[in-house]
């Protein structure tokens, strides 16, 4: 662990109420980290000033006109010391064991340049600090993931509050997170990096994340086209930019995308539109999920589908909180 000298980069926009908690997370480890990097990306909520009271010569505050989280990151990487890169949103939370769990994934799993634990979400607004929680030590092993697109879809393994990236792979990561987009760019950069290189994850939820958020990017309204990083996954596929044994893989990750897609058009009652996405998940033709997808979309009516919808996904989110619980 002495060799891991993790840099945690922390990128703000009007967060002030969460700010201090999601640092403080940061410098009360275990394992102390090198450094914790905020960057204010141009708040108007003085979310800076936040953090005067936190006296450690660890925090480094940055300030930046506003140019999106992509760009926030991305400051935050060239300023890091440290030769492991972590990345906290400022609404979340590390575990006090956060980084001594990364530290056991890198040694289970030396040749991974991806470590990552699970996380837990909270419907918690208020600002206030989280309330420690149990870690599980029965599910505290280490998964080494080739593909991570393919575990993916089985259950979501990591957040961008549970993540470390080696410094020296990010260096040689061009484009790093995409400016200019807030859909998908953390996704973005996870596949690109697991086309590269193993992903170790710890499977236990050494992070916690808030739900509900105002002003949080990882809400949106109901989806009716493919983020614009899916977009470049299937070119990158069929074109042989991507490494040739993840090519069928990342074409079938957008094809399941557009089946979520169908079924969320249909829910909505837009038929014809989710018979479009349908045809378009030509990759995962003929498989159990896209032959449900079509007897959804040709015979099921418009209101029991959405009754459906919102059960399988009502389910998943359930079933993705208990299994680290």
């Amino acid at each position: 662990s002495r060799l891991m000298r993790f840099s945690v980069v922390i990128p703000l926009y009007n967060k002030a109420r969460f700010v201090e908690a999601a640092v403080r997370s940061a410098l009360e480890q275990t394992l102390p980290a090198l450094e914790v990097i905020v960057v204010d990306d141009g708040s108007t909520d003085g979310g800076a000033q936040a953090l005067a009271p936190i006296a450690d010569r660890r925090l480094r505050v940055l300030r930046q006109p506003n140019a999106g989280v992509s760009a926030a990151r991305n400051r935050g990487i060239d300023e890091a010391r440290g030769d492991w890169i972590c990345f906290l949103d400022a609404d979340d939370a590390y575990h006090p064991e956060f980084l001594a769990a990364l530290v056991r994934a890198h040694e289970a799993c030396p040749e991974a340049d991806v470590l990552g634990t699970r996380f837990r979400t909270v419907d918690e607004t208020s600002g206030q600090p989280f309330e420690p929680w149990a870690v599980p030590e029965s599910f505290c092993e280490v998964e080494l993931i080739d593909d991570l697109r393919q575990r993916w879809m089985r259950q979501t393994t990591l957040c961008s509050s549970s993540i470390a990236v080696r410094a020296a792979r990010l260096a040689s990561m061009q484009p790093r997170f995409i400016e200019g987009e807030n859909w998908g760019e953390d996704l973005d950069m996870w596949f690109r990096l697991a086309d590269q290189t193993p992903v170790a994850v710890v499977n236990a939820p050494y992070a916690t994340v808030r739900g509900e958020v105002p002003g949080s990017l990882s809400k949106h309204e109901r989806p009716t086209r493919l983020p614009p990083f899916l977009g470049r996954m299937r070119q990158q596929a069929l074109d042989g930019t991507t490494p040739e044994r993840h090519g069928r893989s990342s074409l079938w990750f957008v094809a399941q995308q557009q089946l979520t897609l169908a079924r969320e058009a249909l829910s909505a009652g837009e038929r014809m539109t989710a018979l479009g996405w349908l045809v378009q998940a030509r990759h995962a033709v003929l498989s159990k999920r896209w032959l449900v997808t079509a007897v959804m979309v040709l015979c099921m009516p418009v209101g029991l589908a959405d009754r459906w919808h919102r059960w399988r996904v009502r389910s998943a989110e359930v079933f993705s909180q208990e299994s680290i619980q």
